[in-house]
C-alpha cells in the first residue's frame, strides 16, 4: 500500500470516528432514555431544538456538497452518524431532512429553503410514497402521499409531481394542509397528505435520477440506524445476563443463553459488513444496478436481523422484558417502524436478485 493511499485511509477513518464522537451531543451510548421517552406519543414527537442542534452540528448537510452549503462527506461517515443516532433512540427526523436536502441541492435554484433545512430551521420532508413497501415515485398528481415520518412537526412538504416523462417538484406549505396523523408504535407519528397543488410553489423541473439516488442513500442510513439499534439492545441483553441470577448462578453461564447470545452477535457482523461494504461502494462511485444492489443487500439484512435480534431480546431479559418500563422494549418499538422505512426486506431481497451481478450471494 502507497504512502498516499495509506494516509487518505488514516484520515478517513478519522474523519468517521470524529462523527461518531459528534453524536454524543444528542445521543450519548451511556446515557439513559429519559428523553426518548419524555417525547413519545407527543407532537411533534421530537424535540425540534434537537433537530436545529443537528443542523449546526452539520449533520443535515452531511452529504450535501459543500458548494451547496453541506459537507461534502461520504456515505461512510453518514452510516456511522446514523448507527450512532440508533443506538440512542434519537427520534429526529435527520434521514428524512437529509432525504430533501440532497435533492434540493442538486435541482433547486432557489436555496432559500434548502439553507432553512440544513440549519434545522424547519423540518421539510419530501411526500413522494403513494403505497406501501416502495421505493417507486409514481408522483401522481391526484394521489394522497402516505408514510410520511414525522409529519406532525412539518413546516412544509416538498412533492414530486409527474408531468409528462419528468418529475417535478413543488414546495407544499403546511399550513391548510389536508393533513391526517397516525401514531407509530415507536411513540413517532406518519402522516397522509391530499395534495392541493393550487397552493403549492414549483420549486425544480426534473428531480427523478436525483431523488432515486437519494432514495437509495436513505434506505442505507436507515439500515445503519438499524445496526445501531440492534447493538445497543444487544449490549445492554449482554449486561442482564452477567447481572441476573437463578438458582445461585449469574444466567449468562447457562450454555443455552450463551448459544442464543452468539447467534445473536453473528447477525450483527453480517448486518455490519453488509452496511459498510454498501457505503464503500456508494462512496467509491456505484452507480445504477451496482448500487441498487449494493443498498438492497445492506437494508435487507438489517431489517431482518434487526427485528430478529430485538425480539430475541425481550425473549432474553425474561418477565422484565415485555414492561414498558424497561428500555429492551423501546428497540423493539423501533426496529418494527423502520424496518420497512424505505423498503422492507422482502422488497430489497427482490431488487438484490435483480439488480446483483451474477453469481452474488446475500
Amino acid at each position: 500500500m502507497s504512502e498516499a493511499v495509506a494516509s487518505t485511509e488514516a484520515d478517513r477513518a478519522e474523519s468517521i470516528r470524529m462523527i461518531r464522537d459528534s453524536a454524543a451531543a444528542v445521543a450519548p451510548r451511556g446515557g439513559d432514555t429519559k428523553r426518548v421517552r419524555a417525547l413519545r406519543f407527543t407532537d411533534p414527537g421530537f424535540d425540534p431544538a434537537v433537530l436545529r442542534q443537528m443542523g449546526e452540528l452539520g449533520w443535515i448537510g452531511l452529504r450535501v456538497p459543500e458548494s451547496a452549503g453541506g459537507a461534502g462527506l461520504g456515505m461512510g461517515e453518514m452510516c456511522a452518524l446514523a448507527e450512532e443516532l440508533g443506538a440512542g433512540l434519537a427520534p429526529e427526523p435527520l434521514i428524512p431532512s437529509a432525504l430533501s436536502a440532497a435533492v434540493l441541492a442538486a435541482v433547486a435554484e432557489d436555496r432559500a429553503t434548502l439553507a432553512r433545512i440544513l440549519a434545522g430551521e424547519i423540518y421539510a420532508p419530501i411526500a413522494w410514497q403513494e403505497r406501501p413497501d416502495t421505493l417507486d415515485v409514481p408522483g401522481s398528481p391526484d394521489a394522497p402521499r402516505r408514510f410520511i415520518p414525522q409529519a406532525a412537526g412539518a413546516a412544509l412538504f416538498l412533492v414530486p409531481v409527474r408531468e409528462g416523462g419528468r418529475i417535478a417538484l413543488y414546495e407544499m406549505p403546511r399550513e391548510g394542509a389536508d393533513l391526517a396523523i397516525e401514531r407509530t408504535q415507536d411513540g413517532g407519528n406518519y402522516g397522509t397528505l391530499r395534495l392541493a397543488l393550487g397552493q403549492a410553489k414549483r420549486v425544480a423541473d426534473d428531480v427523478g435520477a436525483v431523488l432515486d439516488l437519494a432514495l437509495d442513500e436513505a434506505a442505507l442510513t436507515t439500515a445503519a440506524y438499524l445496526l445501531g439499534v440492534m447493538e445497543k439492545s444487544f449490549d445492554l441483553t449482554l449486561n442482564y445476563l452477567k447481572t441476573r441470577q437463578q438458582f445461585g448462578r449469574v444466567i449468562g453461564s447457562f450454555q443455552a443463553l450463551q448459544h442464543r447470545a452468539a447467534d445473536l452477535k453473528i447477525q450483527l457482523g453480517l448486518t455490519r459488513a453488509s452496511v459498510e461494504s454498501a457505503a464503500a461502494a456508494l462512496d467509491a462511485g456505484a452507480e445504477g444496478a451496482a448500487r441498487r444492489a449494493a443498498v438492497s443487500r445492506a437494508k435487507a439484512r438489517a431489517a431482518e436481523a434487526s427485528m430478529l435480534v430485538t425480539r430475541q431480546v425481550i425473549q432474553l431479559h425474561g418477565g422484565i422484558g415485555y414492561t414498558d418500563e424497561y428500555d429492551a422494549g423501546l428497540y423493539l418499538r423501533k426496529a418494527m417502524v423502520l424496518a420497512n422505512q424505505f423498503g422492507s426486506a422482502t422488497l430489497h431481497r427482490r431488487r438484490f436478485m435483480k439488480d446483483a451481478p451474477e453469481g452474488a450471494e446475500e
